[in-house]
Formats: structure tokens, C-alpha cells, sequence
């Protein structure tokens, strides 16, 4: 899935970032406590984790599952937040909403032995620069252009 956004650069010229989502879960038990989602290294891309969902699996025991977060934030220090504590009899799934957060995450599981499964969308931001776009739509066209065969006129039937 993609989303354009436009914005404006610090020149003063319009550009496009260009929005890319993908797929993420991961999977918390007492064999694997905890997990973390680097993204990948380009230093041009913003990433992000958009959480949507955290919930037992199956096999969970009749006790308290407790998923904390942690992440950066607006100062670039960590901060270790619990964001689900999930229960097999009263609250096996969690419903995270939009709750984003920027690369690198780390979730563990801080209580109980799961399985949890936390799930939702890895978000890539990057400049797509728009004089590249006009660039290729040009030469798209003129490929077009040589595809196609002139129309001649149909010529009338002359009336006796």
C-alpha cells in the first residue's frame, strides 16, 4: 500500500513523500521475551511501527501477560512503557488503535510465558522527487506517441 503526502521542503520548493506500508508481527513467549525492529539502515527513510493489534496466541495460560514497549522519544532517550496486559479469560486481544512509534522498537514481555502476538504496519517515509516523476511521465508519453498510428480520414461514399 501506498500514500502520497506533499510537503514542503526548507527551500521553499513543493516536493512528494512518498508513504510505504508493509505487514509486521512478531511473537512473544518465555523462549523468545522479547524482540527488536531495527528497519532498515538507509538514513534517508523515517520509519515507523503503526501497532495495531497485541493478543495471546494459542496455548496461553490462565495468567497475566504483560508487553512493554520500548522506544525513543522526542529527546532521543528510551523510554520503556507497558502498552498490554492481556489475560486468556477477560482480555485476550488489545486493540492498539493508530499508536505509532519511530525505529527502533524493542517489545518484551515482561510478565507471563505467552505466546503474544503483536501485529500491525511498518511504515517507510522517503522523498520522491517530483522532477524524476515529470521526467519519466515525459518519456512515457513519447513512448506512447511512437506506439501510436495515425488515424487517417474514412474517405465518403459519393452519392450517384
Amino acid at each position: 500500500m501506498s500514500f502520497l503526502e506533499d510537503e514542503s521542503s526548507e527551500n521553499g520548493r513543493t516536493g512528494r513523500t512518498k508513504m510505504e506500508s508493509f505487514f509486521f508481527s512478531c511473537e512473544l513467549s518465555s523462549q523468545v521475551p522479547f524482540y527488536t525492529f531495527q528497519g532498515d539502515e538507509e538514513e534517508s527513510l523515517e520509519q515507523y511501527l503503526d501497532l495495531r493489534t497485541i493478543c495471546l496466541g494459542s496455548g496461553a495460560k490462565e495468567e497475566s501477560n504483560v508487553v512493554e514497549v520500548t522506544a525513543l522519544n522526542h529527546r532521543g532517550k528510551k523510554v520503556s512503557v507497558p502498552v498490554a496486559n492481556l489475560h486468556i479469560s477477560c482480555l485476550p486481544m488489545v486493540s492498539m488503535g493508530e499508536f505509532e512509534v519511530k525505529t527502533p522498537v524493542t517489545f518484551r514481555l515482561k510478565s507471563g510465558s505467552g505466546p503474544v502476538c503483536v501485529s500491525g504496519l511498518h511504515l517507510i517515509a522517503f522523498e520522491d522527487d517530483e522532477d524524476d516523476d515529470e521526467s519519466d511521465v515525459s518519456e512515457d508519453m513519447e513512448e506512447i506517441d511512437d506506439d501510436i498510428i495515425p488515424i487517417k480520414p474514412a474517405k465518403k461514399k459519393q452519392q450517384l
